[in-house]
């Protein structure tokens, strides 16, 4: 991936992670194999936990424990009414941008 690339991810990650967990509660190693799946082949699972950690902290998901079959209790994310509010806010910014790089892209300067 570019250093562009990284850089606007980085900017949208959270955002990303938040609309994974929409879907359903996943642990750790589950987004990041979510994300691949998507093709955001070169995110590590680094990356991932720190936005795990920093949406935690915001109060946007809810963590519970569960036993893991290897090792210690996996945290699993569910996305909370304050995080689904936050994902609306995220897509209705994403759309605003969308729609203004695109005139940029079109010539409407």
């Amino acid at each position: 991936m570019g250093r562009q690339m990284t850089e606007m991810l980085k900017g949208v990650l959270e955002g990303i992670v938040l609309a994974i967990l929409s879907g359903q509660p996943a642990y750790g190693y589950e987004i990041t194999a979510r994300l691949r799946a998507r093709g955001f082949t070169d995110i590590v699972e680094g990356t991932v936990y720190a936005v795990l950690v920093r949406i935690e902290q915001k109060g946007l998901v809810d963590v519970t424990k569960v036993p893991s079959e290897k090792g210690p209790p996996r945290k699993v994310y569910t996305l909370n009414d304050r995080g689904r509010t936050d994902l609306d806010e995220f897509w209705r910014t994403w759309g605003f941008l969308e729609e203004r790089l695109e005139q940029l892209k079109q010539g409407d300067n």
